[in-house]
């Protein structure tokens, strides 16, 4: 019961440390939703093999998509002439961060995290679409010279695009409260779990005597992110507990740029819709700039004499304890939805599942007639048709 108090202890402070930061952030992207216009993006992902990718991956930095929300926008653009190296850019900044986890990174980890994060998933991002455009070969998705596609003129105006200032930020701030957040609380919550869970177990040299620092952390935490969904927001607390138990800052930099930005999901989608050298690409940046900006950051917080460990969470200090309670009640109120939804799912599955397994051990279904609609009328010794007693 003691570990667990520890566990939950930790996780607490973490949770009222980033809940004003989260809807900080919340709030920047529900004015982004609002008054973005998704045909204007589109509009400049389809012309030159340097500016488009350039385009798509300053405007994927502040947009506050995960690695798999951001998918069927990418899909989306590629469809409207995007090029492909601007869709792999697209897809690679905009998950790897965004408003939200800008602000969680100010109260979580320190400003040079802050600040090393955005740009390095911004050269990231330009790297890997660059490379994409000049290596991939002829773009099959591009419409021809003779008939340039102008893109953007084929989507939809946003529902609500016509409105006046005020409706439209009510709108983008319904859309961050429920939508957005509704995606990220549950991942969220997760991540901050996890970070209790190495904040109170672990001891505070476990990194530094079991893994060391330098490459062979950053490998370990690539070779665990690069697999599994984490999302950008709820991959900072546990990357500030991975900090203060000793894990260099450029090691944690490189897990908080391939987790968001890497998955299966995502890996299966660019098979289908870039193709496999695309996708090869894709990872191949991210793998090398990760490793690179990592060592990076490590030479810089080594140069300039910072402890990247003492820095964790100072920012947040700023905020009162009245604030930062009411910021967490805030959160968790919006939160409910979400995580009712969630377990409701859970519990679904988990019945239909049961059912399942009784139904494998039960009696054999009865038979069914040989009829086109499979009635089951004949076996019940009926004329097809004829009503039941």
């Amino acid at each position: 019961m003691e570990t667990l108090a520890d566990i939950l202890s930790a996780a607490g402070e973490i949770l009222l440390d980033s809940s004003p930061y989260v809807l900080f952030g919340l709030f920047v992207s529900g004015l982004l939703h609002a008054f973005l216009d998704p045909r204007s993006i589109a509009r400049h992902l389809g012309r030159g093999r340097i500016g488009s990718v350039v385009k798509a991956a300053a405007l994927g930095v502040p947009l506050p998509l995960c690695s798999c929300g951001v998918l069927p926008a990418a899909v989306s653009l590629r469809a409207q002439g995007a090029t492909r190296g601007a869709t792999t850019a697209f897809l690679i900044s905009t998950p790897e961060t965004g408003a939200d986890s800008i602000a969680v990174s100010w109260a979580l980890l320190d400003p040079l995290m802050t600040v090393a994060r955005p740009v390095a998933a911004f050269f990231t991002a330009t790297a890997a679409g660059i490379a994409e455009n000049f290596l991939g070969g002829r773009d099959p998705g591009r419409a021809p010279a003779e008939a340039p596609a102008a893109p953007g003129d084929e989507l939809p105006p946003r529902p609500g695009a016509a409105a006046g200032p005020a409706r439209r930020l009510g709108r983008g701030l319904s859309y961050a409260a429920r939508e957005l957040w509704g995606d990220l609380a549950p991942w969220f919550f997760l991540g901050v779990f996890l970070a209790g869970v190495v904040m109170g177990l672990m001891p505070e040299d476990f990194f530094e005597r079991h893994i060391g620092s330098g490459l062979p952390a950053m490998l370990l935490l690539l070779a665990a992110g690069l697999p599994l969904y984490v999302c950008a927001t709820a991959s900072t607390p546990l990357a500030a507990a991975l900090i203060l138990k000793g894990v260099s800052p450029g090691a944690a930099l490189v897990f908080l740029l391939a987790g968001p930005a890497t998955n299966l999901a995502t890996i299966t989608v660019l098979l289908a819709t870039l193709g496999k050298r695309a996708t090869a690409v894709y990872l191949a940046a991210i793998v090398t700039c990760s490793l690179l900006f990592g060592t990076l950051v490590d030479l810089l917080y080594e140069g300039l004499g910072i402890s990247a460990r003492a820095g964790i969470g100072a920012m947040a200090e700023g905020i009162g304890p009245e604030a930062r309670l009411a910021a967490a009640a805030v959160l968790l109120l919006l939160s409910i939805p979400p995580l009712v939804r969630l377990a409701a799912a859970a519990g679904r599955s988990l019945i239909g599942f049961a059912s399942r397994r009784r139904g494998a051990a039960g009696p054999a279904p009865a038979p069914r007639c040989a009829c086109a609609l499979g009635c089951g009328e004949h076996a019940a010794g009926r004329a097809p048709g004829k009503p039941r007693p």
